[in-house]
């Protein structure tokens, strides 16, 4: 069974394409086949669409919460959720959000899905810093598309498996809340580059309450460290996000049975 694990990009380019970190697990070991890039959002869908078989973990929020759809009026079954939120545009998604967060209290601005916080992810509905909002318009749709399954939201073909990943919960498990990657050039300092190297220790140590152990080559473990964006370094932790949920098995991937259907969950959260 082949694992995925993918560092997403809204808004694609060679400079920043989406990372997919492709690999394979064999008891508790994880092992990085490759890394591939991917610039364009049409090549990712072409990806998705491939017949070949893979558990995969994604970077991206795979739902809206529930508190704000219902708020919105807009239809509370994931698919036809999605599909209207596919037929927005991003400006149109910012002013329904800034007014939905103007209307809110100090300190209560965004609503959440019920595990964001167990999670220490962003809200799904978040349009910057970092624009995850924008993240989901751009890529469930095309996991829909491309008729992947999604346990918990979507039937789909079962031997395209489509996980929500989110890297920070593993890694602020390994190295607390240092911060290991920055896409401002100015931030990619001395303290970061220690912080990946940490990080990829911990992982190759299998110092993860997920119990496995990453393998890399030299190469590999060069590679990861010296991007100072994180983007790989991402999609790696995805990658073993995957694997741990590979290693539950259908139907559940080691989902808790009360998830929600329409926010869904992110994996090991």
């Amino acid at each position: 069974m082949m694992l995925i694990g993918c560092d997403f990009s809204s808004s694609p380019t060679r400079r920043k394409p989406i990372v997919l970190a492709i690999g394979a697990v064999a008891g508790s070991r994880v092992q990085l086949t490759r890394l591939e890039n991917i610039e364009t959002l049409s090549a990712f869908g072409d990806w998705l669409r491939q017949p070949q078989a893979w558990v995969g973990g994604f970077d991206f929020p795979f739902g809206l919460p529930r508190e704000l759809v219902e708020h919105l009026g807009w239809p509370t079954t994931w698919r036809e959720c999605i599909r209207h939120y596919a037929g927005l545009t991003r400006p149109q998604i910012r002013e329904t959000f800034a007014a939905y967060t103007a209307a809110r209290p100090v300190g209560g601005k965004f609503a959440h899905r019920r595990f964001d916080k167990l999670a220490g992810s962003s809200p799904s509905m978040k349009w910057v810093n970092p624009p995850v909002a924008y993240m989901l318009h751009a890529a469930v749709p095309l996991l829909l598309d491309a008729g992947v399954h999604i346990p918990g939201l979507h039937d789909g073909d079962p031997q395209r498996v489509a996980l929500e990943a989110y890297p920070g919960l593993l890694a602020r498990e390994l190295i607390g809340r240092r911060s290991y990657k920055s896409d401002d050039k100015s931030r990619q300092d001395a303290d970061r580059l220690i912080a990946r190297k940490d990080l990829i220790t911990a992982l190759e140590q299998g110092r993860t309450r997920l119990g496995l152990r990453l393998k890399v080559t030299h190469a590999q473990h060069d590679a990861l460290v010296e991007d100072a964006s994180g983007d790989r370094l991402d999609a790696v932790l995805c990658l073993v996000q995957a694997a741990w949920a590979a290693r539950h098995g259908a139907p559940a991937y080691g989902l808790p049975a009360d998830l929600d259907p329409l926010e869904g969950w992110i994996v090991s959260a």
